[in-house]
């Protein structure tokens, strides 16, 4: 009985010994990046089962964020290069090459509504021209495969801008390419693809995309999401008719040019830019996110996998990163926790969605200032998972 024992006691430390964690956890916006909270996690881990083989990975969901934690994670490098803003002014926008050559590209870096003062928010004038300088910047730098996040947009012109720069002519009557942002559009007569970069055609794009709204209409980009741009009643219905007549033209020559595919109102139909003029597919952002950075890989062979992001709440089942880690985990049946800056009420849905428990991870009453410095935010992710793998280790030696 004594050897039974005893040789139970062994197995059970051989178990927390040989503990396999691997930790994604999406950034927390504006305190910390997504392999800084893993590692805050991690030093936690490592308090309570010191000899635990904890591996941190990248995660983004497409959106802010997804430059740096994929360059980062991937072994990358995140080059800044100055390219035109929405409104027509000189912006730097970083973006990631990874290893073999595909570029990962935010395109809210260049072109997203926090770059637009409230008061000069008007998608009439605003472009995607920049969008176009960054992509043709990464393919003369070698790379022809490229991850592109179109969430946050401050743009409504159809992708006309990023097109421009990329080569094509979208002329008016007069032969000359039209102005910046959607009001361009109302004096397109022709679109000519002559002069596009000729290395466009060996690019493929993975287009980010979490939004299924078409290109007009009721569901389209400029009624659905024109009024946070700064767009009046007006000039949302002239968007509208706008892109449905380039739509129109695009199909002439451009087969994938169907304005009704869901996605194609991204960014304010820079979604529909990429089907028609590229080789492109839209996906959910963080399917992608999780395909490149291979955390399949990783999550098969783990024990316990952690996962997080700022706010739990009910809409973190909708495509959010920290759900679609834990079905990746599912699949494996590996347990799945998750800690967040703050939790919602009706975060209780991620518990049916593969989160088995979550945690807020902060520990006394404090500011939303104070919570979202780095240190404390740091130092309460350490403690929180600290104590809940403590927790693990006590229930496995029983």
């Amino acid at each position: 009985m004594r050897r039974l024992l005893a040789l139970a006691e062994l197995q059970s430390q051989r178990v927390l010994t040989d503990m396999k964690v691997v930790v994604a956890i999406d950034s927390f916006k504006g305190s910390l990046t997504s392999l800084e909270a893993g590692q805050a996690a991690k030093a936690g881990i490592l308090r309570a089962l010191p000899d635990a083989q904890v591996t941190v990975r990248p995660l983004a969901d497409g959106g802010e964020g997804t430059v740096e934690a994929v360059a980062a994670g991937m072994g990358g490098e995140v080059r800044t290069v100055t390219v035109t803003g929405p409104l027509g002014e000189p912006v730097d926008c970083p973006y990631g090459i990874l290893p073999g050559g595909t570029a990962v590209i935010e395109m809210a870096g260049v072109a997203g509504l926090p770059q637009v003062p409230e008061e000069k928010r008007d998608p009439m004038v605003t472009t995607t021209y920049g969008v176009g300088q960054v992509i043709r910047d990464a393919i003369e730098k070698g790379c022809r495969r490229f991850i592109v996040g179109v969430g946050g947009s401050a743009t409504n012109d159809g992708g006309a801008g990023m097109l421009q720069a990329l080569g094509f002519g979208l002329l008016d009557e007069r032969g000359g390419q039209i102005p910046f942002g959607a009001k361009g559009l109302a004096e397109l007569a022709s679109i000519d693809p002559s002069g596009a970069l000729p290395a466009l055609s060996a690019c493929s794009f993975r287009v980010a995309c979490d939004v299924t709204n078409p290109l007009c209409g009721p569901l389209g980009c400029s009624a659905v999401f024109g009024p946070q741009k700064g767009a009046s009643p007006e000039s949302i219905r002239q968007m509208d008719g706008w892109l449905d007549r380039f739509a129109k033209l695009a199909a002439v020559s451009f087969p994938g040019a169907d304005p009704n595919v869901p996605g194609t109102g991204a960014a304010g139909g820079l979604g529909f830019a990429f089907l028609a003029f590229t080789n492109a597919v839209l996906e959910p952002g963080i399917q992608i996110v999780l395909e490149e950075t291979r955390l399949e890989d990783y999550v098969r062979d783990a024990d316990v996998v952690v996962t997080g992001e700022g706010r739990l709440d009910g809409q973190s089942v909708m495509g959010k990163a920290p759900v679609g880690v834990a079905q990746l985990a599912k699949k494996y049946a590996r347990p799945v926790l998750a800690f967040a800056g703050s939790v919602r009420e009706d975060a209780s849905a991620c518990n049916g969605a593969g989160i088995d428990a979550f945690f807020p991870i902060l520990r006394a009453p404090m500011s939303l200032g104070e919570a979202m410095d780095p240190v404390n935010a740091r130092n309460n992710m350490a403690a929180a998972a600290e104590q809940a793998f403590r927790l693990i280790q006590a229930a496995r030696s029983l």
